[in-house]
């Protein structure tokens, strides 16, 4: 028996659905033992993430209500990579954006969330984060559609193992990343 993992080949692929920076993409492949089989692919994403502690490793969480769980849920801080940004300047804008702090800023590596979709998050942690203004003073900055969503979110600083409660619960939308984050800084 051949254990040989090869890549499939592709062979169409057409746009399903297409709104709000997502698509749903129907792909054919061929498989390596020659069948063929379509899959749908979300194509989505990326974006830049950041774990981010104060300097008395307080963990900067927000809860926001997710319209696709329908639940009120913890993130970290993070958000969309628009066309020629670079990850870095997004997740140090948005930990400012969604929180207000800033802080010392490390690359830790990728994230890939699903076998069927794009979606790629660029995985950062912050550390000595201070403070430097309120959400609504720099909301003036943010285009309309982002100023909406800017209103319900609740920062809240929360202890590493209240961080590792949240995580285990599965009541965040950036678990890999917590853990990745946890991980680099040595806190698991």
């Amino acid at each position: 028996m051949n254990n040989e993992i090869k890549p499939w080949t592709e062979l169409s692929r057409r746009v399903e659905f297409e709104k709000f920076g997502r698509a749903m993409e129907k792909v054919g492949f061929k498989l390596p033992d020659g069948s063929v089989h379509d899959v749908y692919i979300k194509r989505e994403g990326p974006a830049a993430g950041v774990v981010a502690l104060t300097a008395d490793k307080k963990v900067i969480i927000t809860r926001q209500y997710r319209p696709g769980p329908k639940e009120i849920l913890y993130d970290v801080p993070g958000g969309k990579i628009n066309e020629g940004e670079d990850h870095h300047k997004v997740a140090v804008r948005e930990l400012l954006e969604e929180t207000g702090y800033r802080g010392d800023f490390q690359y830790i590596g990728p994230c890939y969330y699903e076998a069927y979709s794009t979606y790629i998050m660029y995985c950062y942690v912050a550390t000595n984060c201070q403070k430097v203004a309120e959400i609504q003073e720099i909301a003036d900055d943010f285009s309309e559609n982002e100023k909406g969503f800017v209103q319900d979110i609740e920062v809240k600083l929360i202890s590493v193992d209240e961080f590792r409660q949240i995580l285990r619960s599965g009541m965040s939308t950036n678990v890999e990343l917590g853990y990745m984050g946890l991980d680099y800084l040595g806190l698991l």
